[in-house]
């Protein structure tokens, strides 16, 4: 391979050179082409990877189009469509592109799937992902065909690169701690969501945070994992009471979790809140719909779409493209008081 004069950018030439490819079967790749090998296609993203290519000045919103003609579009990455948490922030996500004249193309990222072959052929402004964990190759594709991207609440930390719009997931925890302390809870628990999801960690470390500020040895905390599901959360709670039975607050990291908290309490003849406190995260219509209403940390979920969409138009707009430098912006959290929190049980003592 020639060696790449001092300073100067990498190109399509030499990330053909690098692969033993040719430059149009370089560019197929990076347009999404299906008509080339997989074998192919990897040599060309590791060639990608190695010289560090990116194409100058991704799509600009004024000139967007795909191969059928389509203008103006906006690509959303999500792993599913269910739950109402994802839902408001489609909604958000729908309401600012349309304000702006952009369509929204949902692109479902299945387990093994190729999605981002799907998108580079979309010829989008930009792409939007949530509830996704993009690989290092992943990214490494986009970035290459110039294509900018926002993620919401990434999963774990995002590369140099790209930007992101989350809430306040650390204050959010302190704020749950902060509450079941001021009711004299001094016996937690907390029903975590993935252990590796940044989110989740931000919200239990917030929490045992508050926790911190209690007079020494007077406030413990329990944590177990319920991924993000109201049939694990149940199994977590189980599992923090059969530890520590004199627990009388339980925050959950969501509000679906903080349905199986009712479930396991439920099941074990236990009363919200007379025996037993319990914050949610997320304020989605099931807090206020459920009985006992839910107190829980309000997220700004549709605010987080709309968020990730300004976001993704100030890069498209941008002289640099999707190579600007990147953003994090981080909405305010809150705590909203209902019926699933109250004082401690006077002399509580452990439940068998």
């Amino acid at each position: 391979m020639s060696p790449r004069p001092l300073g100067s950018r990498p190109t399509l030439s030499l990330v053909a050179e690098t692969a033993g490819t040719s430059v149009p079967t370089v560019s197929k790749v990076l347009r999404g082409g299906t008509d080339v090998s997989a074998e192919t296609r990897a040599k060309v993203m590791e060639a990608v990877r190695a010289v560090g290519y990116t194409r100058r000045g991704g799509p600009k919103i004024e000139s967007a189009r795909d191969e059928s003609g389509l203008s103006n579009v906006l690509t959303l990455v999500v792993t599913h469509f269910e739950g109402s948490w994802a839902n408001l922030v489609i909604a958000g996500v729908g309401r600012e592109a349309a304000a702006a004249g952009l369509d929204v193309v949902l692109t479902l990222a299945g387990p093994h799937s190729d999605w981002v072959s799907r998108v580079l052929r979309r010829r989008s402004v930009g792409t939007i992902g949530t509830l996704v964990d993009p690989t290092s190759r992943q990214f490494n594709a986009l970035f290459a065909a110039g294509v900018p991207v926002v993620l919401i609440d990434p999963m774990s930390t995002p590369p140099p690169g790209v930007a992101s719009v989350g809430v306040a997931n650390w204050d959010g925890g302190r704020m749950a701690g902060e509450h079941l302390l001021s009711l004299g809870h001094e016996r937690m628990g907390v029903v975590a969501g993935h252990a590796r999801h940044l989110y989740s960690r931000a919200r239990v470390d917030g929490f045992r945070a508050a926790a911190d500020t209690a007079p020494a040895g007077g406030a413990t905390v329990s944590v177990a994992h319920g991924a993000w599901n109201r049939a694990k959360a149940a199994a977590a709670t189980h599992t923090l009471l059969d530890k520590d039975p004199g627990i009388t607050g339980i925050f959950a990291c969501s509000d679906p979790m903080a349905l199986g908290v009712y479930d396991a309490l439920g099941d074990r003849g236990l009363r919200v809140p007379e025996d037993v406190s319990v914050i949610g995260f997320d304020d989605l219509p099931e807090a206020y719909c459920v009985s006992p209403g839910l107190t829980t940390v309000r997220q700004p979920s549709t605010e987080l779409g709309a968020a990730a969409v300004k976001l993704l138009i100030d890069l498209s707009r941008s002289e640099e493209g999707g190579t600007r430098r990147p953003a994090r912006m981080e909405l305010a959290t809150e705590l909203v008081v209902r019926a699933s929190t109250g004082p401690a049980p006077a002399g509580a003592a452990p439940r068998r």
